[in-house]
């Protein structure tokens, strides 16, 4: 009798953390997948993975994308303790050493954000068949704003679409994602990056910056 009432006790209690309003979330620390970037203007596709380290708070994002007769890749490697990244160009054994800003930020739903709804992508009617999922909106300083999509289970970021009148829209898909990362020399630049000096600019640029120089380029990297 008093197993089954423990058991009535637990199914309660899961019953009322399902009921529960999604919340704000923070992602795992350690994650690698897949990644598309495209600006408003339709200049798709920058295609490629990222790697993810929020407890050494860095990031690997290689893109590839075909412009014309011309197809070019790009190789950007974000320390942010560092405050710098690397731009790296391995048809030319060739390296770029910039600022970036220190305000490294996990991959998380702000917890100022508001929630728009949740959903099934897919479908409900059967295991495996869809994936519940949690849409989030907020402000961007000074007057834009932003729309995000998570996971419900695990946090897991899928989509993230941006607007300020300065920079216009960027939309951000991850998908393929895997927890832990396989390789960490992803995370060690190049032995020709040693010789890259500091290129110093009034704004150090941030992880959304370097996305969008990506998906406005229109010319092969030199």
């Amino acid at each position: 009798m008093n197993f089954i009432g423990v058991l009535s006790s637990l199914s309660l209690l899961l019953a009322a953390a399902v009921a529960q309003d999604p919340k704000p979330c923070v992602s795992p620390a350690l994650m690698s997948g897949g990644i598309t970037v495209m600006t408003g203007d339709g200049q798709i596709s920058d295609i490629g993975t990222v790697s993810y380290d929020s407890f050494g708070q860095r990031m690997r994002v290689r893109n590839y994308r075909i412009s014309g007769n011309e197809t070019f890749a790009v190789d950007w490697l974000m320390l942010y303790s560092q405050e710098v990244y690397y731009e790296i160009n391995w048809s030319r054994f060739y390296c770029k050493k910039k600022q970036l800003s220190n305000s490294f930020v996990p991959m998380h739903v702000p917890s100022d954000a508001k929630l728009m709804g949740q959903v099934f992508m897919g479908s409900s009617s059967s295991w495996g068949m869809g994936v519940l999922v949690n849409t989030w909106y907020g402000a961007l300083p000074p007057n834009g704003f932003y729309s995000t999509v998570f996971s419900e289970i695990g946090c897991i970021p899928m989509t993230y679409t941006a607007y300020t009148p300065a920079s216009g829209w960027i939309t951000i898909s991850t998908y393929n994602w895997v927890l832990g990362n396989s390789n960490p020399m992803d995370y060690i630049p190049p032995s020709f990056c040693d010789k890259a000096k500091l290129e110093e600019t009034g704004t150090p640029d941030n992880v959304f910056t370097i996305l969008e120089s990506l998906a406005k380029k229109t010319k092969k990297v030199e």
